[in-house]
């Protein structure tokens, strides 16, 4: 017996699509229901390693978290990471496939639609529901050829689907309705209605507009949903990331966060909410550096020096600031950094910062894995690694590294003054923060929490379940 697909379709980018998908499968799980979450295609430079290896997008390991599930590929058999310049890095079933750009990668549509189809028949057999997130906007009528995430594979597989649209940032009636008026007959006979998603304020004052968009529509208004500020989840891409401080900085810990063009797994510092993200130097002196992960380091690396940060970050390490890589950033803190296979540009190397006494060289194999460590001061966290290359340390440099894993290697490096560490997710550890900045940094309630939580502002906001199949 196969599994019931819904489909969560959004008007727009950051529409909620993640939230809302996240939202139902934490709901069906709390109810008992086997169900497992999906996305096609994914576009994002927020990865994650599963333990059976290979890597997805972010949204999707959080969807299966909120399921009790261990993420997998067959949860987001192609992931897009863009790498500059138009071109992204494909990853197909959790593994590097080819780089290419849109027009290219458009070309190979029906070769990679038998990939998402395998990858949805496999979880098919497997679970009773399956919540199938979109990408985007659903009606992007010049993508309708190539769709391989959104109504083309609704159509496919015949899903009911669920429209989300942001009402935070206007134009909510345009995009609701729009969206609708352009559907096919066949892709309007599988829809069952629309949800308004960040609502601020008394939602009883949108029921005159849930009327005119249920009129216009000739559909079903599923719920209007608050803004809910105190729920957290890890954001899908850069267009979902908090660049603004929304808590003062402690004494001491004054922290910088270089935002890269091509900045990954920025998830790494959901703790540090004080933290400012800066594109260019700026007056005041931090404690803290941070140069982050990036999916084009050479690019970034180059970037750095064109915006006149490469500069500033040297001269606020002479003025006694600690300056902290991660993966990409850590590479950039060397002495240079090697592309022989021109994995990311056809500069062939580039001088890094010289910060640390190390050299990396890039290679076409990427390192894809889940780690359990243990930094120098003591602290055991779970961490992961996503990179290309193999970082090595000077052979008569004595510098401790920065952890140790329980595999027997270690990790990065850490000096007075400067840190290196290819582990993301090692500052998602409030211990290992208090360890590294000497501040206690907040500590975020746990993710079971968090998707409890979720699945309760779920249940109190949404209206007709029974529509969705989901009563």
């Amino acid at each position: 017996m196969k599994a019931r697909p819904l489909f969560i379709g959004g008007t727009s980018s950051n529409a909620g699509k993640s939230w809302m998908a996240t939202a139902i499968c934490a709901h069906l799980r709390r109810k008992g229901v086997s169900v497992a979450p999906f996305k096609a295609q994914n576009m994002s430079n927020n990865s994650y390693p599963c333990r059976s290896g290979g890597e997805i997008g972010r949204a999707q390991v959080a969807q299966a978290e909120a399921c009790g599930l261990e993420p997998e590929p067959a949860m987001n058999p192609i992931l897009l990471k863009p790498n500059g310049n138009g071109a992204s890095q494909v990853v197909v079933d959790g593994r590097v496939w080819k780089t290419l750009s849109a027009r290219d990668y458009y070309a190979h549509a029906d070769e990679l639609r038998i990939k998402v189809l395998a990858a949805y028949e496999s979880l098919s057999r497997r679970f009773d529901v399956i919540v199938i997130e979109g990408a985007g906007s659903v009606t992007e009528l010049n993508l309708r050829d190539h769709d391989l995430v959104n109504l083309g594979l609704v159509t496919r597989i015949r899903a009911p689907w669920l429209l989300v649209a942001d009402i935070e940032r206007g134009g909510v009636f345009a995009s609701v309705v729009g969206s609708v008026h352009l559907l096919s007959a066949e892709e309007r006979s599988l829809f069952r209605g629309f949800a308004i998603n960040k609502f601020r304020g008394d939602t009883s004052l949108f029921d005159d507009g849930v009327r005119i968009l249920e009129e216009r529509t000739d559909s079903t208004c599923f719920g209007v949903f608050p803004y809910a500020s105190d729920l957290h989840l890890d954001v899908e891409d850069s267009l979902a990331l908090q660049t603004r401080p929304t808590t003062p900085p402690p004494a001491g810990g004054t922290i910088a966060i270089v935002h890269f063009p091509h900045v990954s797994n920025a998830t790494d510092f959901r703790l540090l909410t004080w933290a400012d993200w800066i594109d260019a130097p700026r007056a005041q002196p931090y404690d803290f550096i941070i140069l982050p992960g990036s999916k084009n380091t050479l690019a970034d690396l180059s970037w750095l020096r064109e915006r006149g940060l490469a500069d500033w970050v040297l001269g606020q390490a002479r003025s006694g600031t600690t300056i902290i890589g991660i993966c990409g950033g850590y590479q950039m803190l060397g002495r240079a950094i090697h592309d022989p296979h021109w994995m990311e540009s056809s500069m062939g190397q580039a001088e890094g910062l010289g910060l640390l006494p190390t050299a990396t060289c890039l290679s076409p194999e990427k390192q894809t894995r889940t780690v359990i460590a243990t930094t120098t001061g003591g602290v055991e966290f779970p961490g992961y690694e996503i990179h290309l290359g193999v970082t090595t340390l000077d052979p008569d440099d004595e510098s401790p590294p920065f952890a140790r894993l329980s595999d027997g290697r270690t990790d990065g490096v850490r000096r007075a003054g400067v840190i290196g560490t290819y582990l993301h997710g090692a500052f998602e550890h409030p211990d290992v923060c208090a360890e590294v900045f000497g501040i206690d940094a907040p500590s975020a309630s746990s993710k079971a929490v968090q998707y409890q939580r979720l699945a309760c502002w779920f249940e109190r906001h949404v209206r007709h379940l029974d529509r969705l199949g989901l009563a």
